[in-house]
């Protein structure tokens, strides 16, 4: 299990591949060709990454969030036992605001959210940070930029939380900020942000002052703000607030009349940072989990203190005495239906485990999630069920006091539900565990920890393969090396294994005999290549040539029988799978690929130049030159097509687009109409046409998506729309060649995206009007959740004739005037209170005893009652 976080977004962009940020509310200019109706949804692989925060809502039950450190936030869907994702809106200009820093939830009004977001708070992300605001738990959003960045990736992204909501008077919130800005505060729900000048201590310690790059030498600044709320009165400002300082010597201040002046506790501890401060109003607490770093993997020493807020009394409550520690505490957390149960982890526990504690009595005595009973074997109060997500092993078999699966690692995130004490959530560094059984705990019966991640998908997506037989998708990802997958909609058994890459950087599949894998990655130690013969079911490591240091890319030849690499730390390879042997004519650090049609012809790119190799990778010789010299460079060969590349990639301030040759590289045309391009990838060709499909990530007509060409690139139509741009998709992207118009698209932190076309009858925008049945269909309609002003919903449409559909248009009246907001799997209208749904054209076809569904959003006024009655085809249907 991983102790690092990949650092995708930050490195791939730092030769300048964007620009600077656009508003939020500015919409992208529509393209010109007409756009087919796709639907979209993630590969499942469920978790993947750190999350180092997780919100639950004060005065609503089952209103929960959680922020990760590059793949955006999430709200919990009770009814689904899932996550939704809340900003896959955002796009390529702004990409560095899917690492969110902070986030809060309104307890006076549960519908606003709101959400710090912003990358990296050094040169890696162009951008500065925003606070985003929704009045709509998340379905849409506007944003409030602000003069300095934020790191949703830095250090001490764990610590928090940053973002707070005065819990008396709702329309003032604070935000604690890196890097010498100190504590910001807004007095209009979030809209504008201003210093609060009276607080002088923006913090000063850093993790790595020497750090040139910026990353481990940032000041961590502020890092959590608390309100005491039985200092106010509703409509009134909370008079008490407590703020946690990135400072060893100065770590808590206070204000006592609500936020106008400020001063320092009072005989505070000193000589560590206070990760969490959470505040029991009831018995008059204020909790503290201290560690002698910012984490979120390291830490060595640390204490827990509580603070008595009416006497300003300390009290040392660490669970293990400091000179027993090597561990940090941190994921700080209240029983609200009892508050003198307290729980807080050692975040930094490693090896062999993290460690949770638990206190029933405010922390006078403790308890351990496990003990050991003689070294090395320990007694678990819990058991581990990971059948959702049994990759989770790692495939690993450990020694004792080691387990497999962990009960996890960085869990700076550990919340008890407020309405019910039996539910737990904590974050970890690949997802997010929790059981609904806490108190058996308490009574010495063992409780189950289950994941609870589905619906959360953070990884970040490193390469892609989709081989004409075998598993339809084989995925190169960060931090958990990858997966073969058989189905799209099943998290897989097991990642790679034999050997287990930390990050995988390059898979490749032979065209011909496509059972034949390979793929490179990192790995400490090596081996850092691995074949596979079974179509990536199972591994075997390879040899490596000396000077090894990282993945690099690797290809297969079409027939499987060599291999050429370029890994990281030394030159281009040949071998056939064991021994490597040096190739000649091309720089180290090539990009490098194989023809899909003949077995001894190799492509590689490095700075400009093309290289080619007509003898198995042996020698290779430049061919075209003047062709992007900057910026990150993509290319692939065409299936089917000797000879055939598309090459995509560049700088803005540089050469920038889409080149294609036919020549295997000799000379390259450029595409026109291709302001940008990222990436190149091929599906099976539209009906009728002979060509393969081509998907890229692009700016075409002045508008960044995701596009496909069905004519050889003559004409190109964007595929996604404003609500799914994902940030920063520039890492790979292939099309299916079994299924026409899929499309599989990388993501920095938000997994793997497929996409399915309705258009299957003819191209772009193809089929026609299959007409709509008439009568004989069933309608189950169900309010899945429901807040005020604002639902979601599921209906289930059933063919109960003998007749297939191919095709289908429901209908139906709201009689309180609810309105329809967001719809997926069916295409909606509403005209005053009559409301159709008809199909997506992917799901028109509904055999006889079959059924289809589709939800929505939506808002009301005064009440919400379902639909009385249904039709299709004007034809009334039964309701179940």
């Amino acid at each position: 299990m991983r102790r690092t976080r990949h650092l995708l977004a930050g490195l791939a962009l730092t030769a300048g591949l964007l620009a600077g940020a656009a508003p939020a509310t500015a919409a992208d200019p529509a393209p010109t060709a007409a756009a087919p109706a796709y639907t979209w949804k993630n590969v499942r692989i469920d978790g993947g990454g750190f999350v180092p925060g997780i919100v639950f809502n004060r005065s609503e039950k089952d209103l929960v969030y959680a922020r990760t450190d590059i793949g955006g936030a999430y709200r919990w869907n009770q009814a689904t036992t899932s996550w939704t994702p809340l900003l896959d809106h955002i796009g390529w200009d702004d990409w560095g605001h899917t690492g969110v820093v902070g986030l809060a939830t309104d307890s006076v009004d549960p519908d606003r959210v709101y959400a710090a977001v912003g990358t990296y708070t050094n040169d890696w992300d162009p951008g500065n940070g925003a606070v985003l605001r929704s009045a709509d738990r998340g379905a849409t959003w506007q944003r409030a930029d602000l003069p300095f960045k934020l790191g949703g990736n830095m250090p001490g992204r764990g610590m928090g939380e940053r973002l707070a909501i005065d819990p008396h008077r709702n329309n003032v919130l604070y935000l604690g900020t890196p890097s010498g800005n100190g504590l910001w505060r807004s007095t209009d729900s979030g809209a504008t942000w201003a210093k609060v000048t009276s607080f002088t201590n923006p913090g000063n310690y850093q993790q790595d002052p020497t750090d040139t790059s910026g990353y481990n030498s940032d000041e961590q600044g502020i890092v959590w703000v608390t309100f005491d709320e039985s200092t106010g009165t509703p409509g009134s400002a909370t008079r008490t607030i407590y703020v946690g300082v990135g400072d060893k010597e100065n770590a808590v201040y206070r204000s006592t009349d609500a936020g106008a002046t400020w001063t320092r506790l009072a005989g505070q501890p000193t000589g560590h940072l206070a990760h969490k401060g959470v505040l029991d109003a009831e018995n008059g607490y204020l909790y503290l989990a201290y560690s002698d770093t910012a984490g979120p993997y390291d830490g060595g020493k640390g204490k827990v203190w509580r603070y008595a807020t009416a006497t300003g009394a300390w009290t040392d409550i660490s669970p293990v005495a400091e000179a027993d520690t090597y561990h940090g505490f941190s994921g700080l957390t209240v029983d609200r239906q009892n508050p003198g149960t307290v729980m807080v982890s050692g975040y930094s526990s490693w090896y062999p485990d993290t460690q949770i504690f638990r206190s029933t009595d405010s922390g006078a005595h403790w308890t351990r999630a496990w003990d050991y009973t003689s070294y090395p074997n320990r007694s678990d109060r819990y058991t581990m069920d990971v059948s959702s997500a049994p990759w989770l092993t790692w495939g690993a078999s450990p020694a004792p006091p080691e387990q497999t699966p962990k009960l996890g690692w960085m869990t700076e995130a550990l919340e008890i539900d407020p309405f019910d004490s039996d539910r737990m959530m904590y974050g970890t560094g690949a997802t997010i565990y929790g059981t609904t059984e806490l108190t058996r705990w308490d009574t010495g019966t063992k409780f189950t920890i289950r994941p609870m991640a589905q619906g959360l998908e953070e990884t970040a997506v490193l390469d892609l393969a989709s081989p004409p037989s075998g598993a339809p998708l084989i995925s190169a990802l960060g931090d958990i090396g990858g997966f073969r997958h058989t189905d799209l909609t099943k998290v897989p058994s097991m990642m790679f294994t034999g050997p287990n890459f930390t990050s995988t950087t390059s898979v490749d599949f032979a065209e011909t005999k496509p059972d034949t894998v390979v793929r490179a990655g990192h790995l400490d130690g090596g081996p850092r290549v691995a074949f596979s013969t079974d179509n990536g079911a199972t591994w075997r490591p390879g040899q490596e040539p000396q000077g090894v240091t990282g993945g690099g890319t690797v290809a297969a030849s079409a027939d499987g029988t060599r291999f050429v690499w370029s890994p990281d730390g030394t030159g281009v390879h040949t071998g056939t799978g064991g021994a490597w042997t040096a190739s000649t004519g091309i720089p180290a650090g090539a990009t490098v690929e194989s023809d899909r049609v003949d077995p001894l012809t190799f492509y590689g790119f490095s700075a400009g130049t093309f290289h080619a190799s007509t003898d198995g990778g042996r020698t290779f010789t430049a061919k075209a030159t003047g062709l992007p010299a900057e910026g990150n460079v993509r290319f692939k060969a065409v299936p089917g097509r000797k000879g055939d590349i598309w090459l995509a990639g560049g700088a803005p301030d540089a050469a920038y687009g889409l080149w294609h040759s036919t020549d295997g590289g000799a000379t390259f045309t450029r595409t026109a109409g291709v302001e940008q391009a990222d990436t190149i990838g091929f599906g099976k060709a539209a009906p009728g046409a002979t060509y393969p499909t081509l998907y890229t990530s692009a700016k075409i007509g002045g508008v960044r998506g995701i596009f496909r060409s069905t004519d050889a690139g003559a004409s190109w139509v964007r595929i996604n729309d404003d609500a799914h741009r994902w940030g920063w998709t520039g890492g790979a992207i292939t099309g299916d060649p079994r299924v026409y118009g899929r499309v599989y698209v990388s993501t920095n932190g938000r997994g793997i995206i497929y996409g399915d076309t309705a258009g299957t009858g003819g191209g772009d925008g193809g089929g026609t009007d299959p007409g709509t049945p008439a009568g004989a269909c069933k309608v189950v309609y169900k309010v899945t959740n429901q807040w005020q002003g604002g639902f979601q919903a599921d209906v289930t449409l059933s063919n109960t004739s003998t007749t297939a559909w191919t095709g289908w248009k429901l209908g139906w009246d709201y009689p309180a005037g609810q309105r329809i907001g967001q719809m997926w799997n069916a295409i909606p209208a509403q005209t005053g209170t009559a409301v159709t749904a008809g199909n997506a054209g992917w799901n028109g076809a509904v055999a006889p005893g079959g059924s289809t569904t589709f939800g929505f959003t939506g808002s009301w006024t005064g009440t919400n009652p379902v639909p009385a009655a249904f039709t299709l085809g004007g034809t009334p249907c039964s309701v179940g």
